[in-house]
């Protein structure tokens, strides 16, 4: 492929060895067949489209290769085993991406080599297939862990999709699931991880990029490469409340790096409108899209459970940003997701049930900086809150401010306004006599 006036080629190269595939995807394969599931060749096509993506996103700096500081101009070329049905795809796939990073994807797709026509193993011929009947990701956090609970009291088996991630991310993963497995032993659930990582000037003349917002596009890719090895169709749960779903901004300065759009309806929808362009028989839903936070909390199949697992759970934005303190991991207590978390627990709990260690215990303590990390999300909920209540006829408004909602009937509109003014009262309830200033 010929290169355009001014861009710089990065080759990924995919294969390790004579046959394996590189960069986790070999290893999530051989797992995955371990398991007693065979994936489609075009779900494996989908798990390299991630890699691509993934490798962009996290090694192309918005910084250095920005005109704007944040928009980044990003062309991939994928080996896929249909190039036909994917060029097809290419519009939707771009249109996704645009939304999910902010940046300008384009997207090419040519044959693989003849070699790799084929790499998934053939299925042996088998009575009994796989025990999975239930298919979600698992970030570790605690809407999943939730997620989890609920799917396992119904009495489903399900598979659990994870990005391995940092460390403290993969902790909390590892954490849980073990705990799950010791609660549930006669359930034969499992889940899938994928390591995957790009070092450091992996892409020539550019620093690494860590606002990471295509991250999910590789976690939903896992799930969907997965979900293809099912016998019949799949639907992939992505457990979401509805606030951070929406993510409506606090404040206009939030609808850039901060504002995330990792679950967002416009997003799914896009994706699902994707799996059909290429055959696969499947979908994303968000099983919890009309529930704020606290009320998933509240209505946990296991409460017990969810109350002695939930110290292990990870929400923080930034767990590690305690050691500068000599801290170890643990949640900083103030920021976006944090805050969310606090008040949910709060509410589906009650008042002192949240054992969560938190760098910031009692928010109520003293006078929060608004000029700090401490105070910003602290403050920005808090004009929210004030704003929606001045004017709450705002809500069905401002629901359509992160992106488009024409997927959504009225009907579901209307529950998505209802949930955002729900969860910004239930972070209300978290605030009541929290202060905050500048300097």
């Amino acid at each position: 492929m010929p290169l355009g006036d001014g861009e710089i080629e990065t080759r990924l190269d995919l294969v390790v060895g004579e046959r394996t595939l590189d960069h986790g995807i070999g290893r999530a394969l051989g797992d995955l067949v371990r398991l007693g599931l065979y994936p489609s060749e075009m779900g494996v096509d989908v798990l390299v489209l991630a890699a691509h993506v993934h490798a962009a996103d996290t090694r192309v700096s918005r910084d250095s290769e920005s005109q704007d500081g944040w928009t980044r101009e990003l062309r991939l070329i994928v080996p896929v085993s249909d190039p036909d049905r994917w060029t097809a795809a290419a519009p939707t796939f771009e249109r996704m991406l645009n939304f999910l990073t902010g940046d300008c994807w384009s997207l090419g797709f040519r044959a693989r080599p003849r070699r790799f026509a084929r790499v998934v193993p053939t299925s042996p011929g088998r009575l009994i297939g796989p025990p999975f009947n239930d298919l979600a990701l698992f970030s570790g956090g605690l809407d999943s862990l939730i997620g989890v609970i609920d799917a396992l009291e119904a009495g489903r088996t399900p598979l659990l999709i994870s990005h391995a991630g940092e460390g403290a991310t993969s902790d909390a993963q590892t954490t849980i699931f073990d705990a799950l497995k010791a609660q549930y032993p006669a359930n034969a659930f499992q889940r899938l991880r994928l390591w995957m990582a790009f070092p450091d000037g992996f892409v020539r003349g550019s620093a690494a990029e860590n606002t990471t917002r295509g991250r999910s596009f590789l976690f939903f890719a896992l799930g969907v490469f997965a979900g293809s090895g099912l016998d019949g169709p799949f639907t992939l749960n992505v457990p979401e409340n509805g606030l951070i779903a929406v993510n409506v901004p606090l404040d206009p300065l939030r609808l850039g790096a901060l504002s995330t759009r990792t679950t967002h309806p416009f997003y799914i929808a896009r994706w699902n409108d994707a799996l059909t362009a290429l055959g696969i028989a499947g979908c994303i839903e968000n099983p919890y899209w009309d529930k704020t936070k606290g009320e998933m909390v509240a209505a946990c199949d296991n409460g017990a459970l969810l109350t002695r697992l939930t110290p292990t759970s990870l929400s923080c934005a930034s767990p590690t940003k305690g050691r500068w303190q000599g801290l170890g991991m643990q949640h900083c207590g103030y920021c976006l997701p944090c805050l969310i978390r606090r008040a949910a627990l709060l509410k589906g709990l009650g008042p002192g049930a949240d054992l969560t260690v938190y760098t910031i215990d009692d928010l109520a303590a003293r006078t929060l900086d608004t000029r700090q990390s401490e105070g910003v999300q602290v403050r920005s909920f808090q004009l929210a809150i004030e704003r929606l209540r001045a004017r709450p006829a705002l809500a069905p408004i401002l629901i359509h401010k992160p992106g488009p909602l024409f997927d959504e009937s009225p009907t579901r509109q209307a529950s998505l306004a209802d949930v955002y003014r729900r969860g910004l009262e239930e972070v209300s309830a978290l605030l009541t006599g929290v202060r905050t200033q500048p300097g």
